[in-house]
């Protein structure tokens, strides 16, 4: 067996993470930076470094798993979801459900819950999840640099943010509204009837076979009229396929079967 391939075997026993389904040439670049970083001359020696270091294996996971993330990522979409998207679900009054499917530390789903703070919608439902521990513990704190907040309104930034010693800290009130999970998207079953899911910037990772069993799985987790939203460099090539029809650029709406 190829050391990569062994390598990718002997990961998925030890962590139930599947490299394979990852972009190979991506991958492999991340891994053997972290083998730089780290002095190891070869997979074989990499991986019983992993195995009995829970520091490196933790530094390993962070590392591949590629928590970037910032308070309303790319505005203009953000500003799409406001005046178009929102209110096909408010204008009928109802509660909304919302899956953050790869929430990082937690930016996105802050967002979502800024998001309706500001229009005053309060029955919604906010769940996060991601497949790095250590990022949804960060989440939980909610502690962030100010270039990630930097697109946060105004005055969304002065009464809901709290600054100290340079960093600021998100209040309670919005994190009661956001629930945390560990979910690998890989392997895990989906929540089932989501109003609205959010699978951003995360796709562009992933092998096309990965991307079609996900979008897939995206298609059955939604509600009827679901609608997913996706990066804005992942539109979804023939979005039919998988049951999906655009509405607006990274924006699609579940088609009824």
């Amino acid at each position: 067996m190829e050391a990569y391939q062994e390598f990718v075997a002997n990961i998925k026993k030890l962590t139930g993470i599947d490299l394979s389904l990852y972009k190979e040439k991506q991958m492999k670049r991340r891994i053997n930076s972290l083998m730089q970083r780290n002095n190891m001359e070869n997979l074989a020696s990499y991986f019983l470094l992993l195995k009995k270091s829970e520091k490196h294996l933790k530094e390993f996971l962070n590392y591949i798993t590629i928590n970037v993330s910032e308070f309303f990522r790319n505005p203009a979409q953000w500003t799409v979801l406001e005046k178009e998207i929102l209110p096909l679900f408010t204008s009928k009054g109802k509660f909304i459900k919302v899956w953050s499917s790869a929430c990082a530390s937690g930016e996105e789903p802050y967002s979502l819950a800024l998001l309706f703070e500001k229009i005053g919608y309060s029955k919604v439902d906010i769940l996060a999840t991601d497949i790095d521990d250590d990022a949804l513990r960060a989440a939980k704190i909610g502690a962030y640099s100010e270039k990630s907040i930097e697109n946060v309104p105004e005055d969304l930034k002065k009464k809901y943010f709290t600054e100290k010693e340079g960093k600021f800290f998100i209040k309670d009130e919005i994190k009661r509204k956001v629930n945390f999970k560990h979910l690998n998207l890989l392997e895990d079953e989906f929540p089932k009837n989501c109003d609205l899911i959010l699978c951003r910037n995360v796709m562009i990772y992933f092998t096309e076979e990965a991307k079609d069993r996900l979008y897939r799985k995206f298609h059955d987790s939604l509600s009827d009229d679901g609608i997913f939203f996706v990066g804005n460099t992942e539109q979804i090539l023939m979005p039919q396929k998988y049951g999906f029809t655009s509405i607006k650029s990274f924006f699609y709406k579940k088609v009824k079967k």
